[in-house]
């Protein structure tokens, strides 16, 4: 069975190009070596592969369910490799040493849990989706909340989760219902319906802390009225919450990860004579939002994360198929009574693969890319903050849909270069784009992304978002015109980022924010290709001078991303210039 990631492939990216050792120069990082870093991933690897791994079909083959007793039933081997993986202390990787955790950089820290990703895509998400919780609460809860629910998380001991979508909102949570209702002990008692609540219920921690978006008095209409509230399953005191599981979702992937529909506040577990379950508020009323996209930034990385670990985990097992798999032969070979080759010789095969670890591997390096960005963040302030934080807010909806569209092409590329056994339940590669399949519409669908990067990101601050992401990739594109190998490259990727922030403004130049709008998803796929492009310049460069299969397998995967990938922008370009109305004038009756 081969490994979901590549060991070598993130030594390369951490080290020879990221140089995450240099973060040990910064006081946050200061306890921290390689030797750290590097035990760090052992760990990793060795409990993903050996305590994640052989359990993942075991859990897509057993869905949970709601018991007789009302408690969902998992495959007790998953209980098991979740508490493995808390005891090995993975879970308090990047909290502070205050909290109990390992400090350490927020780039190791994503490279640790890709390969639970990679080796178990469900069983992962239960702690990584505590991890963004524990984070939000550390950052705006009161030191009584952070001692209360946020030290245990960071134990192992609770886990988390967000609770966003209602049954008739969906994303628009301008149109949540929830509600909250302010009591005189400063609690508030809250009553509603929360749909697609991932890790929602469970019996594989002592309790759940769930962060609920609900509507106090007074906010207004719209998402200005929202609040967040912590609501647990457990109160502090061991007492059952009015927190009611009504029912599970029944997934096409990521089925061992439990998919709930919750009643807050029906009565079922009233622990008050005051209807509704007890709620803390964290931070101000009506800034509920804004305290919330602190989860919802991190959790869109981490869902670009999930897709490129899958995506990865795909592409290691066409590889391993590819080169045992004997069929054919040669267009050029002279016998046709020779023996059958591997299909790894065959150049649609090659270009198959090519296409994979273009994807994954470029993935994994933007993701990884992004992670640095917020370790940097975390560890500067003035001017250099302000940019970190602006060129990160920037890349956020291309770190989370570019490999949630094609990490998941990568995944039907591997069945493809499985053949017929490919879309069989014996081969895992049919069980990675199953639960891929998720991803493009976990964290906001492609839709929200592109409205979020065309409508706000790269015109926030005056266009100051654009003019940073144009300018950082302008520095790799000048470094590299100095390289033999890679200056045809970044001569081809100069042309694009030009026609990129050209296009940037006759879009808007259309005075018609419905027109300049319509079109957002291939603003998104084209702009998130000519920055996958700006990394496999950055990697290109990094193996400049290098031998050995390695670094020959990077420069050909290079090529082919500006051979076959980057091209197609122009096409996306040109139809955004145009303005199309295509899409906006359709009438919903021709459908």
């Amino acid at each position: 069975m081969a490994t979901p990631l590549s060991r070598r492939d993130l030594e390369f990216l951490l080290y020879e190009w990221l140089d995450v050792e240099s973060l040990t120069s910064r006081d946050r990082f200061a306890e921290h070596s390689r030797e750290t870093f590097d035990a760090v991933l052992e760990l990793s690897e060795d409990l993903a592969t050996k305590r994640f791994a052989p359990v993942n079909k075991l859990g897509d083959q057993n869905e949970p369910y709601i018991g007789d007793d009302g408690k969902v039933v998992l495959p007790a081997e998953i209980g098991a490799g979740v508490d493995e993986f808390v005891k090995a202390g993975l879970l308090a990787g990047s909290f502070d040493e205050s909290l109990g955790g390992m400090q350490l950089p927020t780039v190791v820290s994503r490279a640790s849990s890709a390969w639970f990703q990679a080796a178990n895509a469900a069983m992962s998400s239960y702690a990584f989706l505590t991890v963004g919780n524990a984070n939000l609460l550390a950052t705006y809860g009161t030191p009584e909340q952070i001692d209360t629910w946020v030290r245990p998380m960071v134990e192992g001991r609770f886990f988390g989760t967000m609770c966003l979508s209602e049954p008739q909102a969906g994303s628009s949570l301008a149109d949540i219902t929830t509600k909250a209702v302010p009591q005189d002990d400063g609690t508030y008692r809250v009553t509603g319906t929360k749909m697609w609540i991932s890790a929602g219920d469970h019996e594989l921690s002592k309790n759940i802390v769930h962060l609920v978006l609900a509507k106090a008095p007074g906010g207004g209409a719209g998402v200005k009225g929202i609040s967040l509230f912590i609501v647990p399953k457990y109160l502090a005191d061991g007492t059952r919450n009015d927190v009611a599981l009504v029912g599970l979702n029944h997934k096409m992937g990521n089925r061992a990860t439990t998919n709930t529909l919750l009643n807050f506040g029906d009565g079922t577990h009233s622990p008050t004579t005051t209807p509704g379950a007890v709620g803390y508020l964290v931070g101000e009323e009506h800034k509920g939002l804004s305290y919330m996209f602190h989860m919802m930034n991190e959790a869109r990385i981490g869902v670009g994360f999930l897709a490129t670990a899958l995506g990865y985990a795909g592409y290691q097992a066409s590889v391993e198929y590819a080169k045992v798999r004997t069929q054919g032969r040669p267009v050029d070979a002279k016998d046709p009574s020779s023996k059958p080759v591997p299909i790894i010789e065959h150049a649609d095969v090659k270009r198959m693969l090519l296409a994979q670890k273009s994807y994954a591997e470029g993935a994994l390096a933007l993701g990884l890319y992004c992670s640095k960005l917020v370790d940097i963040e975390a560890t500067t302030d003035g001017d250099e903050r302000a940019r970190t934080t602006l060129l990160l807010d920037v890349l956020t909806p291309i770190a989370k849909s570019w490999p949630s569209q094609w990490c998941l092409e990568a995944n039907s590329l591997a069945i493809q270069v499985h053949g017929g056994y490919g879309y069989t339940k014996e081969f895992d590669v049919e069980q990675y784009y199953r639960d891929n399949r998720l991803n493009p519409i976990h964290e906001g669908t492609h839709g929200i992304q592109g409205l979020d990067l065309l409508g706000r990101k790269v015109v926030m601050k005056g266009g100051a978002g654009l003019a940073l992401l144009s300018e950082t990739i302008g520095a790799t594109v000048d470094r590299a015109a100095a390289s033999e190998v890679a200056a045809p490259y970044a001569a081809e990727l100069r042309k694009s980022l030009e026609q990129l922030v050209s296009v940037t403004a006759q879009v808007w130049s259309a005075g018609d924010p419905a027109v300049s709008l319509a079109n957002s998803s291939t603003y998104l796929e084209a702009a998130g290709h000519i920055v996958l492009a700006w990394i496999w310049l950055e990697q290109l460069l990094a193996a400049d001078g290098q031998t050995g299969d390695f670094y020959d397998g990077k420069r050909a995967a290079a090529q082919y991303f500006f051979r076959y990938e980057l091209p197609k922008t122009g096409a996306q370009l040109a139809l955004l210039a145009s303005l199309d109305r295509t899409t906006l004038d359709a009438d919903p009756a021709w459908f």
